[in-house]
């Protein structure tokens, strides 16, 4: 009996969610197939790969399986890619911010430049307000934003959305103290949405530190400087969330895929790469 690949992106699926009901609904099937594929996966390679209970996690065989896992779904991606579209050529201007090039893309781009080597990848990172506003004047093909797909731009894609979540030392926050932050600086997106739902809840507030660099933050953050906000797939594995009843709950972060035109073989194929990392 072999490995399908849809066995695969599901393993990776439920690894990744940590839930067979989330796996299902991020690869398009039902729970009960999920929890089916997975049993048959366990009894084809004669070992547990998931500890069920009140704590879902993998085995370490679940961990092992995991890095094979990715490995085999990421050459049948390119194997399909390569010999699909093997002579694609032509520029793709694309916008992003730093923190997901830093943590999400750095794989897909060098993937995609790999597969399609005439392809000219001109990468920008920016703010989500100033891309959006140069990618309105045509200055980007394609940008990754931190906003709902607004109306105008019918070929963009939402492509995920998640809260956002403090993140930090929790000591630092008290009652009746001033709640010390660390974020980008004007215009950002969770810049905004922080010091407006400090406010909102009547609490005072002082930036500590500010940078528009991802590391430089999650730097300060871990030294101790303050706190900041992030979506959960954001943030550093050595940072914590922060649970506290001080602290206001906070407003779903929007991500979209916009582009201009849907015309363009070379972007599309990059958009597809793209939304795939993002999503599996």
């Amino acid at each position: 009996m072999s490995i399908d690949t849809i066995t695969i992106q599901s393993f990776i699926a439920v690894a990744e969610t940590g839930s067979f009901t989330k796996a299902a609904e991020r690869v398009g099937r039902t729970q009960s197939a999920v929890s089916q594929q997975m049993s048959k996966l366990e009894q084809l390679l004669s070992k547990s790969l998931f500890v069920r209970g009140k704590n879902f996690s993998l085995t370490p065989e679940g961990e092992i399986f995991l890095g094979y896992a990715k490995q085999i779904f990421t050459l049948h991606r390119e194997a399909i890619d390569r010999f699909k579209e093997p002579e694609l050529k032509g520029e793709v201007r694309f916008g992003l911010p730093e923190d997901f090039a830093s943590v999400l893309l750095s794989d897909v781009l060098a993937d995609f430049s790999r597969i399609h080597p005439r392809i000219l990848l001109n990468i920008e990172c920016d703010l989500t307000v100033n891309l959006f506003n140069r990618f309105k004047k045509k200055e980007f093909d394609l940008v990754l934003v931190k906003m709902s797909r607004p109306d105008d731009f019918p070929n963009g894609q939402e492509v995920w959305t998640e809260p956002l979540e403090w993140i930090g030392d929790d000591s630092l926050i008290q009652k009746d103290k001033t709640i010390p932050l660390v974020l980008s600086p004007k215009p950002c997106v969770y810049r905004a949405a922080a010091i407006q739902s400090i406010e909102e809840a009547g609490y005072n507030w002082r930036l500590i530190f500010s940078s528009t660099s991802y590391a430089g933050k999650a730097a300060a953050v871990k030294a101790g400087m303050g706190i900041t906000v992030l979506p959960r797939m954001m943030t550093p594995k050595d940072l914590s969330l922060i649970v506290s009843d001080v602290l206001p709950k906070l407003e779903d972060v929007h991500v979209s895929l916009l582009k201009h035109k849907n015309n363009n073989t070379a972007i599309n194929s990059f958009e597809e790469f793209v939304i795939k990392k993002l999503r599996y």
